[in-house]
């Protein structure tokens, strides 16, 4: 990167020539701009600058409202980043699995509201997971593997996150106010070094409809950042932090790069970065890696 230039305007879309053009025009008229610089053909691209990150990244938007595209501005320096937390439920899967398993009791529709709620902020998570994993009393245990194998799917670009970033020397963590039954088996299928989430309680035969405490929820995921940081010897600048939820908030606010990923409303606002319509290939945009070096 140009020394000069402080931030880089970053935008992934499907159609990002379109924008090429405009986007240069907004970041040079408020300070200097280097040239375009395409990350992938047609869909990502940077332009480094030196103009006040937050008014170019309002214009930025506001030039692209109506289109689909991912715009943001992130720091020029250390854009790389050598650990990356990641929650799971609706972010490196598809589903809330808790909802999930829910269905196999015919409570999907009770349980995943209080979901919604808890990830929008409207109630604190940890008694929100009592009440739901209260009502899940009775359930056998093999219908856990039936929701594995039926309902949990990566989200597009997951893996190739996970081990694009390990291969460039990061270490990756999968953590969850889920369940542990789960992200073992979602850690190992998109290749994540190691993983922290909650343990259902059994009799061996049935689900006793309890939780191990502590709950990990919101405080735990920062504190999941900040002693993977200091454990590996990493400034929190050089974290990575992405989720969806109001759980989430903590780490994204504390980490170096905060991601908030096809987010609730509280999520999104808070966070320095978002992701709206690309998969977690855009997560890789935003740190600078080209799609050559994406590992798939």
């Amino acid at each position: 990167m140009v020394e000069p230039f402080s931030f880089v305007l970053n935008v992934v879309a499907r159609a990002a020539d379109e924008l090429a053009g405009p986007m240069r025009a907004v970041a040079a008229a408020h300070g200097a701009a280097a040239e375009i610089d395409w990350l992938c053909d047609r869909q990502a691209f940077d332009i480094a600058f030196a103009g006040e990150p937050r008014a170019v990244l309002n214009a930025a938007r506001q030039t692209a409202q109506g289109m689909a595209a991912d715009i943001n501005v992130v720091s020029a320096l250390n854009r790389r980043k050598r650990l990356l937390i990641a929650d799971m439920d609706s972010t490196i899967i598809t589903a809330e699995c808790l909802d999930e398993i829910a269905d196999m009791l015919g409570l999907k529709a009770e349980i995943a509201a209080i979901t919604e709620r808890a990830m929008r902020g409207e109630i604190a998570f940890e008694p929100a997971l009592r009440e739901r994993v209260r009502m899940l009393k009775g359930l056998r245990l093999d219908a856990l593997e039936q929701v594995m194998r039926e309902r949990i799917r990566l989200t597009e670009g997951a893996r190739t996150l996970v081990l694009t970033m390990r291969h460039h020397g990061a270490h990756t963590l999968l953590v969850s106010g889920g369940f542990t039954f789960f992200t073992q088996r979602v850690a190992e299928a998109a290749g994540f070094d190691a993983q922290r989430a909650n343990h259902l309680l059994d009799d061996g035969e049935f689900l006793t409809g309890t939780v191990a405490e502590p709950i990990l929820g919101r405080q735990a995921k920062l504190e999941a950042l900040q002693s993977e940081a200091a454990r590996l010897g990493l400034k929190e600048t050089q974290t990575l932090a992405v989720g969806d939820g109001a759980n989430d908030l903590a780490m994204i606010e504390r980490a170096g790069l905060g991601v908030a990923f096809h987010a609730k409303p509280v999520v999104a606002a808070a966070a320095a970065a978002r992701i709206d319509h690309a998969d977690l290939r855009g997560l890789l945009f935003l740190q600078g890696y080209r799609s050559d070096e994406f590992v798939v």
